[in-house]
């Protein structure tokens, strides 16, 4: 197979490992935890994971292991990094004891219970490390959320000799690696389930996980395509760009590419909720820097909009919540032929303020939102082209003002969706060393016996040598909240803060970027090679949360 020049060299890269996991690890506990809501329901739920201490991992003598087997799951949305995962996992269970296997389960969790599987040996590991994808073993979005799909779980497991199960996943599929903790620990079948964090999204964090696997390459790839646009906006001077990002439920990637690139406009949806803001008020505000800019003589910029904005916008989000339970419940709904059908009828059964919400959207915007849920029952809002909505609203604004005479300058607008172009870049080497050590850190704790646990590399602001390893308790992250109609426990998602030092420098710094004065900044391709400066700089989001960003 023909391999590109920077793959044949990526391939030979060693990941930089902390000190705390080279040689011979001991877990020592913490103190006992608790959910970060809903504690008597998911105490209820949990009673054998909930309330285990955090781990960390110290320098302990070496003991003898008795050969073990486990496995591996790809669950989810691709992220860059997760093979060097599956990378740490395969050569820390090697190091542990070399009669070890590694088996990982094809498509995701569907593999686990239709019983497909593969040994993953030396040969095929090397073929995979430091690159991009989930395409080793393949992934999926299948829930695992009912005891007949855990009970074939076993069965192949205990075929295999699995010892262990490793969910490589964000949110949702880190939430299903609880369920199925629990589960097996209630059966007594001797298997371990561990998680691991993973999600270009970056609302997988907390106090404890310090940020999500694949959102420093992602950002990187993004933010480098950003400064592409902008320098040649900043050439052509002719066109405003509307940027949409990946990011459904918060926007960490919008605002760490604000912070990379500095572009005129960022909107942050959960700024777009806490102001109680419409439509309208969105647009206003864009219009008032394109305003400004063009009667400078700057007809040109850039907008970053997050892929679920949509859904932080009030009125939106009750019409959305409204959606998923009427299309979650309602057969008859699927019943109908044409899309005009399908509207009326979801105009009849909404309430009248989203009903009145409905049927002012463009027929394309409510179309989109009646497209099949996701398999968790939310709108699919990557499918929601935001851009063209925003777009078309300021075009028609703007040419009501220019009949008028209070807008003198010239409109031309581009639309652009960011997305899958950052899921499977080859990681940065921040990526590469992290998901390296997290896959370490899954092999020390199936070798001390836990389940339940998400495996921890903390401290990643500096050096590589200098992180920190441990294990975090699922429940800790978990609470209630309604998915497709029901109440069930999930991991709580970590949305931007509005207090946070990225947001506040964001705030601090949007007029300047706005103004006539361009303030692009042009990141460039990620950097594999040179100095540590260059090439090992974790995101600013990370080093503004950890008092080491320099301005």
């Amino acid at each position: 197979m023909l391999k590109s020049p920077l793959q044949i060299a990526r391939s030979s890269y060693q990941p930089k490992l902390p000190v705390a996991l080279k040689g011979n690890v001991v877990l020592k506990e913490g103190e006992a935890t608790q959910s970060v809501a809903d504690h008597e329901e998911i105490k209820a739920l949990f009673p054998n994971t909930y309330g285990m201490p955090i781990l960390s991992m110290v320098k302990g003598e070496k003991k003898p292991m008795e050969p073990m087997n486990v496995g591996v799951i790809l669950s989810g949305g691709q992220a860059p990094g997760g093979h060097n995962v599956i990378s740490g996992l395969y050569d820390g269970l090697k190091n542990l004891n070399p009669q070890n296997k590694l088996y990982g389960f094809l498509g995701g969790p569907s593999g686990l219970i239709e019983h497909k599987y593969v040994e993953l040996t030396g040969d095929i590991i090397n073929e995979y490390r430091n690159t991009g994808g989930f395409d080793i073993i393949g992934s999926g979005r299948t829930k695992l959320e009912e005891p007949w799909q855990f009970d074939k779980g076993i069965e192949i497991c205990h075929e295999l000799g699995i010892r262990a199960i490793v969910i490589i996943g964000g949110d949702d599929s880190n939430t299903n690696a609880c369920v199925l903790a629990e589960y097996y620990l209630q059966k007594g079948c001797g298997i371990q389930v561990i998680g691991c964090p993973k999600t270009i999204d970056g609302d997988l964090k907390n106090s404890q996980i310090e940020t999500s696997f694949g959102f420093d390459t992602a950002c990187k790839t993004y933010s480098e395509l950003i400064g592409n646009i902008q320098r040649d906006a900043n050439s052509a001077k002719k066109y405003w760009h509307f940027i949409r990002l990946m990011g459904r439920s918060a926007s960490h990637i919008a605002l760490e590419c604000a912070l990379q690139s500095q572009p005129n406009i960022c909107l942050i949806s959960e700024e777009v909720e806490a102001k109680n803001m419409t439509l309208n008020d969105i647009v206003d505000g864009i219009i008032k820097v394109i305003v400004a800019r063009a009667d400078a003589g700057l007809n040109f910029g850039t907008i970053l909009i997050p892929e679920g904005l949509i859904e932080f916008i009030p009125a939106m989000r009750r019409l959305i919540a409204e959606l998923n339970d009427l299309l979650a419940t309602n057969e008859g709904f699927n019943a109908l032929e044409t899309e005009d059908e399908k509207r009326q009828f979801v105009k009849a059964c909404l309430s009248p303020e989203s009903s009145a919400l409905f049927r002012d959207l463009p027929k394309g915007i409510a179309r989109q939102l009646m497209l099949d849920r996701d398999p968790h029952g939310n709108v699919q809002v990557s499918q929601i082209e935001t851009e063209k909505l925003l777009i078309e609203m300021v075009a028609k604004r703007l040419a009501v003002m220019k009949a008028s005479g209070t807008y003198k300058g010239k409109f031309s607008a581009l639309g652009h969706f960011f997305g899958y172009e950052g899921r499977c870049a080859i990681p940065s080497n921040f990526d590469a060393d992290y998901c390296y050590s997290i896959g370490i850190t899954a092999t020390w704790l199936i070798a001390g016996g836990k389940s339940g646990y998400m495996a921890l590399v903390q401290n990643l602001t500096a050096p590589a040598s200098e992180w920190q390893a441990g294990g975090v308790p699922i429940t800790m992250m978990m609470n209630m909240e309604k998915r497709a109609g029901k109440m069930k426990p999930v991991i709580q998602k970590a949305l931007v803060d509005l207090e946070g030092a990225p947001f506040k420098y964001l705030a601090a710094h949007r007029d300047e970027w706005a103004d006539a004065n361009t303030s692009y900044i042009y990141p460039g391709p990620i950097q594999y090679y040179g100095p540590s400066e260059v090439c090992d700089q974790p995101t600013h989001t990370l080093k503004l949360e950890k008092g080491a960003f320099e301005d």
